[in-house]
């Protein structure tokens, strides 16, 4: 049997003081967690209000300025508002987030994000007056949508809770399945408002259903009771069916032939109805994120008094003349222990606090374990997306494109997306470090 061997603990730092650092550490995340629910909320909604705002943009810039000017300056009016209530929720965590920083991905990405509200007045300007393409600002809010879901997803990374990661990861792909949503809706109303669709716009909405369904897989996953309600409320709702036939013509009719051009309100309409119950699910989600981070911290805290009172009357016990071992299972090799050497530790005190040790090793191991497959979630999106890149600058093709192939490459290979997504990766690794090799051996030439 192996012993690991720790260095003499004094009268300063016991195990004890520790074990009250250990749980003092998992109330503080926790705290983090309260404060950040709210900018998760105000996340959602102005995605939301942004998703609105492209819509009406769209159909405003669509129409030559003829038509949706009225609702379009409404939606405005309620975004203004919904960026205000953002930046106070991020200023309020803003001390404990730059102070006390627990990710730089994710500060990279709230700066993104403020980066690209900064210039919504001028991108706001240039639709009005007319010098913005509709696919100028379509791809203008798509970034920056995308960067705010991102925040949400870097959020979720820093998670140590697996009920809290769970809910966080089922949130991200919700908001991910309802942009992809928006972004259907926009193509549809493209092809339905010119009475046509190309192949190009054809094959761009069947990437996007298909993007949508690999989201609410995962959602479905990691959903509680009432999201999940929420959800099969949705898919039974007539409207669905509705949907399917109009995107069935959508991929079907041919550049040759010709649709009713009034189509178009009527595919905007039940796009924009969807999306509406998604938001309801998302809702529903951040609800549920609420109140399971204040459950979490209201048990937390009661532990913690709980372990104060318990060695608090262990040190009031008398201490033998000669120290004692204490030694644990450290819960990760069973043929190695851990050992400390306790100065003034009574047997009785020893053996209670080896229980409390062991309780939050058995306790912290399972947390991981149930943490596990929420971060897996999360990387398997994080590396498809460096896939998708990959593709994207290496074969010089549109993230559809990118999309496209690598789904292609899975169902020829009969692998799961993550699985070639990390073998691509992998395979760039070595082919980059291999020209780079190459490139120093004819410069020493």
């Amino acid at each position: 049997m192996n012993t690991q061997r720790h260095p003499h603990v004094t009268a300063a730092a016991t195990a004890a003081d520790f074990l009250i650092a250990s749980r003092q550490c998992e109330i503080r995340n926790l705290e983090h967690f309260l404060r950040m629910g709210r900018l998760v909320q105000s996340v959602g909604n102005l995605v939301h209000g942004l998703q609105r705002e492209r819509g009406a943009t769209n159909l405003f810039l669509g129409s030559g300025c003829q038509r949706f000017a009225r609702q379009r300056d409404l939606v405005l009016k309620q975004n203004e508002q919904l960026a205000s209530i953002f930046r106070e929720a991020l200023a309020d965590i803003q001390h404990d987030l730059t102070d006390h920083p627990v990710s730089s991905p994710l500060l990279g990405h709230i700066a993104g994000a403020l980066h690209c509200l900064d210039q919504l007045p001028e991108m706001r300007r240039r639709v009005a007056e007319q010098s913005a393409s509709v696919a100028d600002a379509t791809d203008w809010y798509c970034d920056t949508i995308h960067k705010l879901i991102t925040v949400v997803f870097e959020a979720a990374e820093t998670v140590a809770e697996p009920s809290i990661a769970g809910l966080l990861v089922a949130m991200v792909h919700v908001m991910n399945g309802k942009e992809y949503c928006g972004q259907e809706r926009a193509t549809g109303s493209a092809g339905f408002s010119s009475g046509q669709f190309d192949s190009a716009l054809s094959r761009r909405m069947m990437h996007l259903v298909e993007a949508q369904e690999r989201c609410f897989e995962v959602f479905v996953n990691f959903a509680h009771e009432e999201s999940l309600g929420l959800w099969q409320t949705l898919r039974a709702h007539p409207r669905e069916l509705e949907i399917e036939r109009m995107r069935q013509k959508a991929v079907s009719v041919g550049r040759f032939k010709t649709l009713d051009e009034g189509l178009a309100d009527h595919w905007f309409h039940l796009m924009t109805e969807r999306m509406d119950d998604l938001k309801k699910i998302e809702d529903s989600i951040e609800s549920a994120f609420h109140h399971r981070c204040v459950e979490r911290y209201t048990e937390a805290r009661r532990t913690l008094a709980h372990q104060e009172t318990l060695l608090a009357s262990l040190e009031q016990r008398s201490s033998p003349a000669t120290p004692v071992l204490v030694v644990c299972d450290n819960g990760v090799d069973a043929r190695t222990v851990d050992a400390w050497a306790g100065d003034g530790v009574g047997q009785q005190a020893g053996r209670s606090i080896f229980d409390l040790v062991q309780a939050q090793t058995r306790r912290l191991r399972q947390m991981s374990e149930e943490l596990q497959s929420a971060k897996e979630a999360l990387e398997d999106r994080r590396i498809q997306e460096k896939a998708v890149l990959l593709l994207m600058e290496h074969r010089n093709i549109s993230n559809d494109e990118a999309h496209r192939l690598l789904r292609k490459l899975a169902m020829d290979q009969g692998k799961r997306l993550p699985e070639v997504a990390r073998a691509l990766m992998s395979m760039s690794a070595v082919i980059g470090n291999q020209a780079a090799g190459l490139k120093s051996c004819r410069g020493t030439r």
